[in-house]
């Protein structure tokens, strides 16, 4: 797949959008909290925590409980992490597919919210450790706001030595998207993932992405 001429380069939000993430950490959130006396389901921990880490994510939490974060929690979502990265997370369906189909010469990046660790080593499972090199960008390891602000997709078009103007930009959550709006990228709001309901576009919309792609192959009409 060739951008358009308008176009120079792409920067990839990761979990959610290249691989099936989301669902099976918002699972994991929504059976922690619900054991320790506050129901939620996957999905209503999507609508509040995706998209969001570190301190932002906590917070998350503590309002949506209304008390403290107990201890036991990291010690489960650090769990949780240890086994998926030892088992891996499979792609979001059509995303490699999509990937190989870009011109190798087409400066790419990811930026996420996730440690390069984690990023690092779910490309590895996928098969796309090489699509990259050294473009791989947390909004936990360098910048000092991550998402919603527009810092981290700033610093990755910057490192790609391409405007932000001239990025597109795949987005899944409704919190990156609205830093990515707010970056000057064209943003994709990308529904491919198993995560992503009914409503989830409209939710897109509505933070001002310039086009809701279904799959990776509607990608490219949203690009016209």
């Amino acid at each position: 797949m060739k951008l358009p001429l308008k176009f120079g380069a792409i920067l990839f939000d990761f979990d959610g959008v290249l691989i099936e993430s989301e669902y099976v950490g918002n699972r994991q959130i929504a059976e922690y909290l619900t054991g320790i006396g506050h129901p939620t389901t996957p999905e209503q921990s999507m609508a509040n925590f995706m998209g969001l880490a570190g301190p932002d994510f906590h917070a998350a939490v503590e309002t949506w409980i209304g008390r403290p974060i107990p201890d036991s929690f990291h010690a489960a979502r650090q769990a949780e992490d240890t086994r998926v990265m030892t088992e891996g997370i499979d792609a979001v369906t059509g995303a490699i597919a999509f990937v190989r189909s870009l011109p190798a010469d087409l400066p790419k990046a990811v930026v996420s919210s996730s440690s390069t660790r984690w990023i690092r080593r779910h490309l590895d499972h996928i098969g796309l450790s090489d699509v990259f090199g050294d473009h791989i960008y947390s909004g936990a390891e360098h910048v000092r706001r991550g998402k919603p602000a527009p810092d981290l997709y700033l610093y990755g078009a910057a490192q790609l030595g391409i405007r932000i103007d001239r990025c597109v930009i795949l987005e899944d959550s409704p919190v990156g998207a609205t830093g990515a709006v707010a970056s000057g990228g064209h943003v994709i709001g990308l529904c491919a993932g198993s995560h992503c309901g009914a409503d989830h576009a409209e939710r897109l919309r509505a933070v001002g992405v310039h086009a809701v792609a279904s799959s990776f192959n509607e990608v490219c009409y949203a690009l016209l």
